[in-house]
């Protein structure tokens, strides 16, 4: 077995031994739907101004092309701070070798403004973890990671809840020639006390210069996101919808497993 496949076999087997022990003194919470009790930390690919509240941990498994995995753990270490790893691969699922991140990435969030009746939340972090899958020759992942992130989102209560989110972030991913820092927005909606509808539209200004993989579009993703309950949340997106990167004829599909308990 590769030293790559090992150490994710290992990483997976650890995250459900810690769940399994856990469980049973925990509260489930779901980030969906009027009735969900976790914030949503992502729009779609891009961080928002959700935390997980402290004491409440959080189990991510993302599945997108190729095979890929990728199984993320995040915590809330303090009442305005987090703290996250995560790491995965290409080929996983299905026939051939699998094709491992070279690191684990790692994502840490600070509350630096809570959401009041005017301003938004405002979270500032760093996030290493790019997504659907490494591309090796570039040094960079498909979608590259937020890196350093300032983002804020702000609530309204609109037949359910409106969410608007925002950011701007500095990835470290830069091999590609492209250093330029990014803007990102996004909206989300919930249908019901179970059901949330979210759209993201990442500029991709660091992306569109020199080797880089998007032809300077942007991305245009949109996800559903269903809570099924007992913590277990389930979402589907379907990402750049305008055809920005290379081998897309409809849109990337993609399917996210959020589970999350607290104390």
């Amino acid at each position: 077995m590769e030293a790559h496949t090992r150490r994710t076999l290992i990483f997976a087997f650890c995250a459900c031994v810690l769940l399994a022990v856990c469980t049973s003194l925990m509260r489930a919470q779901g980030s969906a739907g009027t009735a969900g009790k976790l914030e949503p930390r992502f729009i779609v690919d891009m961080p928002t101004a959700g935390m997980p509240d402290k004491g409440c941990l959080v189990l991510d498994v993302d599945f997108y092309q190729e095979g890929g995995v990728l199984l993320g753990i995040s915590a809330g270490i303090l009442d305005r701070f987090s703290f996250g790893i995560s790491y995965g691969g290409s080929h996983i699922i299905g026939a051939g070798s699998p094709v491992m991140n070279p690191v684990p990435g790692v994502n840490v969030r600070i509350r630096a403004l809570e959401e009041g009746l005017l301003l938004p939340a405002l979270v500032l972090g760093f996030d290493s973890q790019g997504k659907d899958g490494y591309l090796k020759e570039l040094d960079r992942f498909q979608i590259k990671s937020p890196g350093f992130f300032a983002a804020a989102s702000k609530n309204y209560s609109f037949l359910g809840y409106l969410s608007l989110h925002g950011g701007v972030n500095y990835s470290l991913e830069r091999a590609d020639g492209d250093r330029d820092v990014n803007v990102y927005a996004g909206v989300e909606k919930t249908l019901g006390p179970v059901i949330s509808t979210l759209l993201e539209y990442n500029f991709a200004t660091n992306d569109n210069s020199g080797r880089s993989v998007g032809k300077g579009w942007g991305y245009l993703n949109a996800a559903v996101r269903i809570m099924l309950g007992n913590g277990l949340t389930l979402g589907v997106s379907f990402k750049d919808i305008v055809k920005n990167g290379p081998n897309v004829t409809v849109a990337n599909r993609t399917v996210q497993l959020e589970y999350s308990r607290s104390l």
